[in-house]
């Protein structure tokens, strides 16, 4: 009896879903965390009549024909890159990005990641780094007796020094953009990597046509909706409990088959 297996492919889908669905409510705090959605497939259908097929010397075709679905498989998991509140919170080297584009990061191995969370802070050498105390690229040294740091929104980052009338530039910080963002391989850590689905990295200035603009004293939260979440979980469940109600009545019709006299 094809049920059994056909409800088997939608308890293993409902509960993919399921996992989905808890990694983002996990996350709701997460800062700058993308939601994901879990989409899905059929599976192959067998064919026990041809659509289309002739039915008789007059030239006449079977119109529907006879397919029977095999269930239903993950298609993928897509990560949606809303753009999540900015949330206030003070620190001057809390930034965070409104519109398109990452921070780059340099990996301990020398590659590059990229990351929209920007609780910065600084080295002991006084580099902008992520808290797990990766460098943000290009590498923006801020000295010691700096009195106030102040980042606008086209990305220049300026120091306030002991006895100077003006702010001093240290450097500029970059933003990368890619023709596919739900292409990145998500690394954790609030981490992404570039892949050849993401394309190749473009790199441009806050505030370009195409990219996005720096707000100091804020990161970005979560776009996680706790409602849309609950609501999906119900109907995943109330799906994976229909599936399960299917398999136990494709036992039942077996059982009473197998009991015929």
């Amino acid at each position: 009896m094809r049920a059994l297996s056909t409800a088997a492919t939608g308890m293993e889908a409902q509960q993919l879903n399921v996992e989905v669905i808890a990694h983002n409510l996990a996350n709701m705090n997460t800062t700058a965390f993308k939601r994901q959605r879990a989409e899905f497939q059929d599976l192959l259908y067998q064919n026990l009549g041809q659509v289309g097929a002739a039915s008789s010397d007059a030239g006449t075709i079977v119109p529907t024909g006879l397919q029977i679905g095999l269930g239903v498989q993950a298609g993928s998991v897509y990560r949606i890159g809303d753009q999540g509140s900015l949330s206030q919170t003070g620190n001057e080297l809390d930034l965070a990005i409104s519109g398109r584009g990452y921070f780059r990061i340099e990996l301990p191995n020398g590659g590059e990641a990229y990351t929209r969370a920007g609780s910065f802070s600084r080295s002991p050498e006084g580099q902008l780094v992520t808290s797990d105390g990766y460098l943000v690229m290009p590498g923006i040294a801020i000295p010691e007796e700096a009195r106030r740091v102040e980042v606008n929104q086209q990305g220049q980052v300026q120091v306030q020094l002991d006895g100077d009338a003006e702010a001093q530039i240290l450097g500029q910080l970059e933003l990368i953009t890619f023709a596919n963002e739900a292409g990145l391989e998500a690394a954790g850590d609030n981490l992404y990597l570039e892949t050849a689905a993401s394309g190749a990295a473009n790199v441009g200035v806050p505030g370009q046509p195409g990219f996005g603009i720096i707000r100091q004293g804020f990161v970005e939260t979560s776009n996680v909706d706790a409602v849309t979440e609950i609501t999906a979980l119900i109907r995943a469940q109330r799906a994976y409990e229909m599936n399960a109600r299917v398999i136990s009545a494709a036992d039942e019709m077996l059982a009473a088959s197998a009991n015929l006299r």
